[in-house]
């Protein structure tokens, strides 16, 4: 941490103004990196969770494009194949969609993620509180505390909503392939499968922002004499 060089003098003439510790973006991108690496187990533990959700939200919507890609084929073959396979096509459609079912079973699990998230935070903020305490009374402020979990939460998010939207990605393409051959691999349209792929990561780094929301207010609110006195 780098303390700020000295009080101005419009700070020296409020008393309600106290020096601050100035802290810049990267070097809270590195003490972020760092906790992570630390507790990398717990971390572990909790990307995989989002790791899991999401790729079973990316599993849906790609599979889902790789049916709008051979219905699109115009094969009546290729229609028969699909409802086989378990897709309610009536004569009319010319576009799959998940089923209501698949949605729910995907809003609950992002659900449970959520959760998940939320309640290791906690833990989390638990097992910090010297580490928290003592940064506040170094002279962090609210926003600093704040902007810590919330990069933790962030790098975590990114990497495990990525590696959950690729993963779910390959494992709907080789279902596709299994069912319908190599045909369902060629003709899902490159587009719907990089927005299907965008939207699983975004869900994913959002998901993971929210799971962390409250456990960083909770941590940022914090009274640096409270969070000393708390014995680990």
């Amino acid at each position: 941490m780098q303390d700020s060089v000295g009080p101005t003098n419009a700070e020296m003439s409020d008393p309600g103004i106290s020096r601050q510790v100035v802290l810049p973006l990267r070097k809270s991108v590195e003490i972020a990196y760092n906790s992570i690496r630390v507790r990398f187990f717990r971390s572990l533990i909790t990307t995989m969770s989002l790791v899991l959700a999401v790729s079973f939200l990316s599993f849906v919507n790609v599979s889902t494009d790789v049916a709008n890609g051979l219905l699109a084929t115009g094969d009546p073959e290729l229609r028969q194949a699909l409802v086989r396979a378990g897709y309610d096509l009536k004569p009319e459609d010319r576009r799959a969609d998940s089923s209501p079912k698949q949605r729910w079973i995907v809003l609950l699990s992002l659900l449970v993620c959520a959760v998940g998230i939320v309640n290791a935070q906690l833990m989390a903020v638990t097992e910090r509180f010297r580490e928290i305490g003592t940064m506040k009374c170094l002279g962090a402020l609210d926003r600093f505390v704040l902007r810590l979990f919330l990069l933790e939460a962030g790098m975590q998010g990114l990497v495990g909503a990525a590696a959950g939207a690729v993963g779910g990605a390959f494992f709907a393409l080789m279902n596709g392939v299994f069912f319908f051959g190599r045909q369902a691999v060629v003709l899902v349209p490159v587009g719907d499968l990089l927005m299907s792929l965008s939207t699983a990561t975004a869900a994913g780094c959002l998901l993971s922002l929210i799971g962390v929301s409250y456990p960083a207010w909770v941590a940022a609110r914090m009274q640096p004499v409270e969070a000393m006195r708390v014995e680990q």
